[in-house]
C-alpha cells in the first residue's frame, strides 16, 4: 500500500466520533503512528489551569481505555496489510500523548571527535549511554530544524508522487 492508501484506509476505517477532524498520519520503514485530536473538555471560565489539565489527562484515559480494543483489531489489520506496526496517540489543546510507539536500534559508525560528543553527554549526566546521548542529539537537532526537514519532507512527497505517475508513453 502507497502512503495515500495507507491514509486513506485509516480514515475510512476510524470511527467517525473519535476525533476532531482526520487524524495525522506518519509512517515510516518500520511503523505508522496515528494521532488524532480530542475534544478539549468543556469547563466554567472559571475553571484553573490544574483543572485543565486534570481534565485533558482524565479526557485522554477516557479515550484510551475505551477505545483500546477496537484500536487493537484496527492495528492488526493494517499490520497485516502492510507489514508495519502502528502506534497510537492523541493531541488534545497543546500536548500531545502518545500511548505505544517504537523504538527501533540504529547501527551507526562515529569516529572520534563524535563519539568525544556522545561521551560528553554521558559524562554530564545528560544520557545515560552512547545510545540514549545520540537519541537525545537527533532530537534536539529535529526540534530546531523542523521547518527544513518540513520543507525536505515535502520535496520527497513530490518526487513520490512523479516517480508514481512513471513516463508518459
Amino acid at each position: 500500500m502507497s502512503n495515500e492508501e495507507i491514509r486513506g484506509w485509516l480514515v475510512g476505517r476510524l470511527p467517525q466520533d473519535w476525533f476532531e477532524g482526520a487524524p495525522e498520519v506518519t509512517i515510516d520503514r518500520e511503523e505508522i503512528t496515528v494521532v488524532g485530536t480530542l475534544a478539549v473538555p468543556d469547563l466554567p471560565d472559571t475553571a484553573s489551569a490544574a483543572e485543565r489539565a486534570a481534565a485533558a489527562r482524565g479526557r485522554v484515559k477516557g479515550f484510551r481505555e475505551d477505545t483500546r480494543g477496537k484500536r487493537i483489531d484496527i492495528a492488526a489489520d493494517l499490520e497485516h496489510r502492510t507489514g508495519k506496526k502502528v502506534a497510537w496517540g492523541v493531541r488534545i489543546g497543546d500536548e500531545r500523548v502518545m500511548f505505544t510507539h517504537l523504538a527501533v536500534p540504529v547501527m551507526t559508525r562515529l569516529r572520534q571527535p563524535e563519539r568525544a560528543v556522545l561521551d560528553t553527554l554521558v559524562d554530564a549526566g545528560v544520557a545515560r549511554s552512547r545510545s540514549e546521548a545520540l537519541a537525545w542529539c537527533v532530537k534536539l537537532v529535529g526540534k530546531h530544524t523542523d521547518d527544513w526537514l518540513a520543507q525536505l519532507r515535502a520535496a520527497m512527497t513530490e518526487v513520490e508522487r512523479v516517480r508514481a505517475a512513471g513516463p508518459e508513453a
